[in-house]
């Protein structure tokens, strides 16, 4: 089965995943990792949540650098309007929430699924977020395509997202599935707040609208949120960052979760180009900068676990977190597979690997970590580097193929991930575009160095005019030892003046942007 597993090295740019040398594991007090949040490892858990989230791409920021997910757009219907929503169907190359190419019956989900599950050993949940809500309309195809799928895949985790609406009445059915987790997006909890956000709910055969709205649709997700949780269902909440409307109420919302039990809180960036046609961006309400969407990030630490690595994917989105490979599983095109053939096998070989390449890691970090602290103490700020990654956890994709880099804070405290920012890709046939790569240099401009596996003269020139450090020393290592080493030699450097701080320069945000789906 191993034949399946070796498309690992367009991940990994390796060869198959080996085990990592025999190493003793640091027991540790608090953190193993480095930030609380999504990046927590098995001794900040109890063994059982640990065991629910670990191969979770979207609750354990480790697990999505290896495990790739799935969502099946078979609940069109939505019970709510949002501000920043505008369903479409036939944007195929565009990512974010609410976009699909195809809707699906519960059949025909089924199918593509385990034609997915037989070609991306990687594949370890199925979610449904949409293009509607999960639960609006009864609910009908979320639960027939779980009851199906618990048969057919019962290794796959079940993941749905969800308003919160008609949440209260679904927890038992929910919970009856066996769905460990689930999603709600929560933007504020004070309805003078919400009635800014939500032109109108429909909520017991009737539409209501303004504040009234918001005061149901806060009572029902906070009311949805306490059930799950005293179920034991681990709960993200996702809160859309609004500038001037709910930007400064995030932190009662942080609050406010973590209070009732929320696992994770998902801040996410507001979408609003007005050619998506929502309300927001008809209207010129604009998105938050990088800088001003990891402020009120940092602020919200302490409360409830953040999660800072979330793509905002498209409701049909297939492989990795940063990737989309719907193209390749069209309804047209699973139907010409024929039977399909699906055993699971190839996926439990993949997990047995990755929990290989993991029995070492924790370890390596903490001890890269420890050096830092030794020798660098308090002597430099922290600072953002920018990686080009295909997964994996390491530097393994050349700069100009990037189309996104996933962002790091890298200081005395250790290495965490913060972000990541979406790119056009800037070289594509071999040359490279040089409107791309001021983009592409917005996109980082806060970052001190940008890691690469490769990179050309040209992009170097322009990278190191602008301040930012072209790095390909580490090529294919892992990424935070790597950010680890390099940061003990920019603080030297640092201390002799021969690099400047980057401190208060800010990027751009792509949210949004359009992304080449792999075909």
């Amino acid at each position: 089965m191993m034949g399946n597993v070796i498309a690992l090295d367009s991940i990994l740019g390796l060869g198959e995943l080996k085990a990592p040398a025999e190493s003793t594991p640091v027991e540790a007090s608090g953190c193993t990792t480095s930030s609380c949040g999504s990046s927590d490892g098995p001794a900040d858990m109890d063994p059982a949540v640990w065991e629910k989230v670990k191969n979770h791409p979207c609750y354990s920021e480790e697990a999505h650098h290896y495990f790739a997910r799935m969502h099946v757009a078979v609940a069109p219907a939505c019970n709510i309007q949002c501000n920043y929503c505008n369903r479409k169907y036939d944007c195929s190359n565009e990512s974010r929430p609410g976009v699909v190419s195809e809707k699906l019956t519960p059949d025909q989900a089924i199918r593509k699924i385990l034609a997915v599950a037989q070609e991306i050993p990687q594949l370890s949940v199925i979610g449904i977020a949409g293009p509607g809500d999960s639960l609006a309309a009864g609910a009908k195809n979320t639960f027939a395509t779980f009851e199906h799928l618990q048969k057919k895949a019962p290794d796959l985790k079940l993941c749905l997202s969800t308003n919160g609406l008609a949440l209260p009445e679904t927890v038992e059915r929910i919970a009856q599935y066996n769905i460990d987790h689930v999603t709600i997006t929560i933007n504020m909890v004070d309805p003078e707040v919400g009635q800014h956000i939500y032109p109108w709910i429909f909520y017991k055969h009737k539409r209501w609208t303004g504040l009234d709205a918001a005061k149901i649709l806060h009572e029902q997700q906070m009311l949805g949120l306490e059930m799950l949780t005293a179920r034991g269902i681990l709960v993200k909440v996702n809160s859309v960052m609004i500038p001037g409307i709910n930007d400064a109420h995030l932190l009662d919302v942080n609050k406010a979760v973590k209070s009732r039990g929320a696992f994770l809180h998902n801040i996410m960036p507001l979408i609003s180009d007005p050619a998506h046609g929502t309300h927001f961006g008809l209207t010129g309400q604009r998105g938050p900068s990088a800088q001003e969407l990891k402020v009120v990030q940092d602020a919200c630490e302490g409360g409830a676990k953040l999660m800072r690595h979330c793509r905002q994917c498209r409701a049909d989105a297939v492989g990795l977190l940063g990737e989309d490979r719907g193209e390749e599983f069209t309804a047209d095109k699973v139907e010409a597979m024929g039977e399909i053939h699906d055993d699971g096998d190839a996926r439990r070989t993949y997990r047995e690997h990755v929990e290989s390449e993991r029995a070492g890691r924790h370890a390596s970090k903490e001890a890269a970590k420890a050096e830092v602290q030794e020798t660098v103490g308090t002597q430099a700020d922290p600072i953002l580097i920018a990686v080009a990654t295909k997964g994996g956890e390491r530097i393994n994709e050349h700069f100009g193929h990037a189309k996104e880099f996933q962002i790091y804070e890298v200081g005395p405290k250790g290495a965490k991930f913060v972000g990541h920012r979406r790119v056009d890709q800037y070289c594509e046939g071999g040359t490279g575009d040089g409107e791309t790569l001021d983009t592409v240099l917005s996109a980082i401009n806060d970052c001190a160095a940008v890691f690469v596996a490769k990179i050309g003269g040209c992009p170097s020139k322009s990278l190191e005019a602008a301040g930012i450090e072209p790095v390909d020393r580490f090529a294919f290592e892992y990424i935070e030892e790597s950010a680890l080493s390099y940061f003990k030699d920019y603080a030297e450097r640092l201390g002799r003046g021969a690099v400047r701080s980057r401190a208060g320069q800010d990027a751009v945000i792509r949210t949004g942007a359009l992304t080449a789906r792999r075909a």
